[in-house]
């Protein structure tokens, strides 16, 4: 089992990087885009923490910076229905830190904006996650009036004004940083007014 690597970034992909060991081996390896944005630039040292995958045509590794997201990945996997694509896709579309509290707090909008993950698929990684990755969680968000439900209803408000998921969940948490609001009304104005 290969569980971490380290050496000289020799390529880096949209989805995948290559390292050369001291030993001369070079390892090709699958990383979330969240990964790949933390991995230095060609020729370059670096390390990541690895998982290997063996199936009946293949081997293969994937990658990441910290324990963390590894640990979440193998915790995705676990879920029937979620193949190693689609964790990646999982891991691609949020930080480990904003999925584990997605799913902490149910957020099944969020899971949804995954390619390939629908509604009853986004409800069963929340239905088997949620009260398995809380020692993952890296902050521990502001609640206000209504729990993570204002949180969600305002990201919910901002999507449906055109703004992209990405760009209405770090209004959203930009906010909830600098206080509470009263409701998720003012929540949402403040978030429009970022």
């Amino acid at each position: 089992m290969i569980s971490r690597l380290q050496g000289v970034v020799l390529t880096r992909g949209p989805d995948r990087v290559e390292i050369e060991t001291k030993g001369g081996v070079v390892y090709e390896v699958e990383v979330p885009l969240t990964v790949l944005q933390e991995v230095p630039v060609v020729g370059a040292l670096t390390e990541l923490r690895t998982l290997q995958i063996v199936t009946d045509s293949s081997i293969t590794l994937y990658g990441f910076v910290t324990p963390n997201e590894r640990e979440l990945f193998q915790r995705l996997l676990k879920v029937n229905g979620v193949g190693a694509k689609v964790a990646l896709g999982i891991m691609s579309t949020f930080p480990s830190d904003r999925l584990a509290r997605a799913l902490v707090e149910k957020d099944t909008v969020a899971l949804r904006q995954v390619p390939k993950i629908g509604k009853k698929l986004a409800e069963k990684i929340v239905l088997e996650l949620s009260d398995k990755v809380d020692d993952l969680l890296e902050f521990v968000p502001t609640v206000v009036e209504g729990g993570a439900g204002a949180a969600q209803q305002a990201v919910q408000a901002l999507v449906s004004l055109g703004y992209s998921f990405g760009d209405a969940d770090r209004a959203v948490r930009d906010v909830l940083e600098g206080g509470a609001p009263d409701s998720a009304e003012e929540l949402i104005r403040r978030a429009l007014a970022r």
